[in-house]
């Protein structure tokens, strides 16, 4: 299943799919914070090989397991953290092919402004933590 087209990719993300922000603390950071903007596809294991299909696609991020709640024990997340696969395949990909949603249209642009933000160091300043703390707030939750 590699043989995606761009347009199925589209629509699993608006219906499958998540832009988010996460933040934690993290000692060795230069403000005691870690962000990680990130791109999310969840499945139910039965259907783990459409998550597989995308990271071939992509050529980047990880297939795993989700922690959590014993009924989500067999759910999987195709997942893209990285700074630079993100501005550079991840976004790239969905500015050629525009999500049809309003809500994933939203979170990834103000996942793309958090790209940004980080780009220009501004994470690593107590001013712009704050502003990236403010645009993880409206983003639409799951």
């Amino acid at each position: 299943m590699t043989n995606l087209q761009a347009q199925w990719i589209v629509g699993f993300t608006d219906g499958e799919g998540h832009f988010g922000v996460s933040i934690n603390r993290h000692k060795g950071m230069t403000t005691g914070y870690q962000v990680q903007p990130e791109y999310n596809v969840t499945q139910h294991y039965k259907d783990i090989k459409l998550l597989y299909a995308l990271k071939d696609y992509f050529g980047c991020g990880v297939v795993r397991k989700n922690k959590g709640k014993a009924d989500e024990s067999k759910v999987y997340s195709y997942r893209v953290r990285s700074r630079d696969h993100l501005n550079n395949i991840i976004f790239p990909f969905f500015e050629k092919h525009q999500l049809k949603s309003t809500k994933q249209q939203t979170n990834s642009r103000k996942v793309k402004k958090v790209l940004q933000l980080m780009d220009s160091n501004a994470h690593l300043t107590d001013e712009g933590l704050q502003q990236i703390r403010a645009i993880r707030k409206i983003i639409s939750l799951r």
